[in-house]
């Protein structure tokens, strides 16, 4: 009996379970945290596990600092040892952020709770951010905040 299936046949889109059909996905913006703060940014997050070099605490203006759930120490060290090797990096974090998260990791939280509340700048010291094809650990941060 022929199949119904066409051989050009696309499966359906699969939707993250904890998301509702049709709500509005976070509003997540990367900026160093060294630029100038603007009203544009909502909440400041700084997304890193080292205070950035030379900056003061009163100037970052920073809300929230999620140290906790940035690369690990190790991992970070050897991102920079493999920056060529960001699809690899990428697993280990993520894998990284789910053990937090079945932790219920109480920064994860923060962060979801800011993020219901309006927008959100995600502040890094990384100087390829400014690059446009730069990929760092905010790109993987915000995807598994986004997915969940």
């Amino acid at each position: 009996m022929p199949s119904s299936k066409t051989p050009d046949a696309v499966p359906p889109a699969k939707t993250s379970p904890a998301r509702k059909r049709g709500a509005k996905l976070p509003e997540i913006r990367f900026k160093r945290v060294y630029d100038a703060p603007n009203a544009a940014d909502g909440q400041r997050v700084l997304a890193d596990r080292l205070w950035p070099r030379g900056l003061a605490k009163v100037k970052a203006q920073i809300d929230f600092w999620a140290k906790d759930v940035t690369p690990s120490t190790p991992l970070r060290q050897w991102f920079h040892q493999h920056p060529e090797a960001f699809d690899e990096f990428r697993q280990r974090y993520l894998d990284e952020l789910a053990a937090l998260d079945a932790e219920d990791n109480a920064t994860l939280a923060d962060l979801r709770t800011r993020l219901s509340e309006g927008p959100v700048s995600l502040l890094t010291a990384a100087h390829r951010l400014d690059e446009e094809d730069a990929r760092t650990h905010l790109d993987v941060l915000r995807d598994f905040l986004t997915s969940r």
